[in-house]
């Protein structure tokens, strides 16, 4: 111990200073976890963002099998290939971003990407003949809530919120 305070700001500061990375960071001990990381535009891309979070998810106490980590992956699986089919712009990575916030037994999943002329509609289930445009629905269907934003300076950031609570015999890292 060096004998310095801590004060609220240290406290959130250290939250906040979760490194993003798929291996070795667990949750804060209040129960916190973060993943941070940009894709190529492709659908190589997508995957591999599905993966990573999955990946993480495993060192946070959610096995692959899990609902919480299903829930997730799924959401995020579909907002990168939004990303990727409706956000491209050649040259810009999209961005995705997985806050847990155990205390409040939420995901916060987040997927940025360079376009903002074409924005997500609201959620409608497409004709049983279409092959594509269910994307969203599951979404909606998986969250408790959604939405997106204007990013600054440039793009979109499509967000879900997915309700989980940690593992049984789970313990913050």
């Amino acid at each position: 111990m060096t004998g310095e305070k801590t004060t609220e700001a240290t406290k959130d500061a250290r939250q906040e200073a979760v490194p993003p990375g798929p291996r070795g960071f667990g949750l804060t001990a209040n129960g916190y976890g973060s993943l941070s990381r940009q894709f190529p535009p492709t659908p190589r891309g997508a995957r591999l963002a599905r993966h990573t979070v999955v990946r993480q998810l495993g060192h946070w106490g959610f096995g692959p099998m899990t609902d919480a980590s299903c829930s997730v992956a799924l959401v995020v699986a579909e907002l990168a290939a939004n990303a990727v089919c409706h956000g491209r712009l050649r040259g810009r990575n999209f961005h995705v971003r997985v806050d847990y916030e155990g205390p409040a037994s939420r995901f916060r999943i987040e997927v940025s990407d360079a376009l903002l002329g074409r924005t997500p509609e609201q959620a409608t289930l497409a004709p049983e003949d279409e092959e594509s445009g269910r994307g969203l629905f599951l979404v909606e269907s998986l969250a408790t809530k959604w939405g997106w934003e204007p990013r600054n300076p440039i793009g979109k950031t499509v967000w879900a919120e997915v309700a989980a609570s940690l593992p049984q015999g789970a313990r913050p890292a």
